[in-house]
């Protein structure tokens, strides 16, 4: 048995604490907003009073904040001189690379261990415990986070040094992005040529066009009941969120002066989507602005 500090008790936050106490493991919690603190206490997580309260005799501190810079103050303020010396802290938040890398600084220069570990799979991948995990660090750091990350994932995978796991995140999710845009386009498209829905992803789900964006994400509904197409755009994954991870990709691929032509223009189609209500629906909702020609 692990004791665990998780900050961060949202909607990605308390099913990844409350996996790990099924896991057998003891975890404390801590979030700022009352509604976070009210549905963790319900589901059986304590609730400390402080981030620094948290984390003061806990092994391992899991992070899943909003942005980097909430990460960087937390760790500067309060957490790593809070944490025993040794402490693992492991960063699942999707921030940029170089703010992952800082955060791995600090915490080494205040005698900790660090790994990044952004996931993938959303909120039902968080609930059904089979998140993917992206994780930079040592080998060793990592060895010592993956029992804790399988009892949350089903897929983890060492990209390599500190920072490089949200190096994969942010290349996954523009992929995600601009194939999402494309089966949006082609179901559009597809309409006013007169296909049925069904047809098509008959077609597409099992031809060379097959992506995850067809096959669990479909953008109509119908053809894969549990899409949020088929409750209203729920998200999910919601454009706000995609609109987030397409800045801190346009930021990496300003940095290393990258011809990504695609992902900027994705960038683009999601902060205009994220800019009304698609801020708060999942981020397939996209298709109902391509049809009307509103992105």
């Amino acid at each position: 048995m692990t004791r665990i500090a998780l900050l961060g008790l949202g909607h990605m936050g308390l099913p990844m604490a409350v996996n790990l106490v099924r896991a057998g493991h003891d975890v404390h919690g801590f979030d700022l907003v009352p509604a976070a603190i009210d549905a963790a206490r319900a589901a059986g997580i304590p609730v400390a009073s402080s981030g620094a309260d948290a984390v003061v005799d806990a092994e391992v501190v899991i992070t899943m904040f909003p942005a980097g810079r909430h990460v960087i103050t937390a760790y500067s303020d309060e957490l790593l001189a809070a944490a025993v010396p040794g402490t693992l802290f492991i960063e699942s938040s999707t921030i940029a690379v170089d703010e992952a890398r800082t955060a791995h600084e600090m915490a080494v220069a205040a005698g900790h261990r660090n790994v990044d570990a952004p996931v993938s799979g959303g909120v039902v991948g968080a609930e059904n415990g089979t998140l993917a995990f992206m994780v930079g660090g040592s080998d060793d750091d990592f060895a010592a986070a993956l029992p804790l990350l399988e009892a949350m994932g089903k897929r983890i995978v060492h990209c390599g040094g500190p920072g490089l796991g949200q190096a994969a995140k942010v290349c996954n999710n523009m992929i995600l992005a601009v194939s999402q845009i494309a089966v949006a386009e082609a179901f559009v498209l597809g309409e006013r040529l007169g296909l049925e829905h069904q047809a098509l992803f008959d077609v597409v789900s099992q031809a060379s066009g097959q992506c995850w964006s067809i096959t669990t994400n479909c953008p109509v509904p119908g053809p894969v009941p549990t899409s949020p197409a088929n409750r209203d755009y729920q998200p999910g994954f919601a454009g706000a969120l995609m609109a987030k991870d397409l800045g801190l990709a346009l930021q990496a691929i300003d940095q290393t002066g990258t011809d990504a032509r695609m992902g900027r223009l994705a960038q683009q189609l999601y902060a205009a989507f994220a800019e009304g209500d698609g801020a708060a629906r999942d981020f397939s909702g996209i298709i109902t602005d391509i049809r009307e020609g509103t992105v």
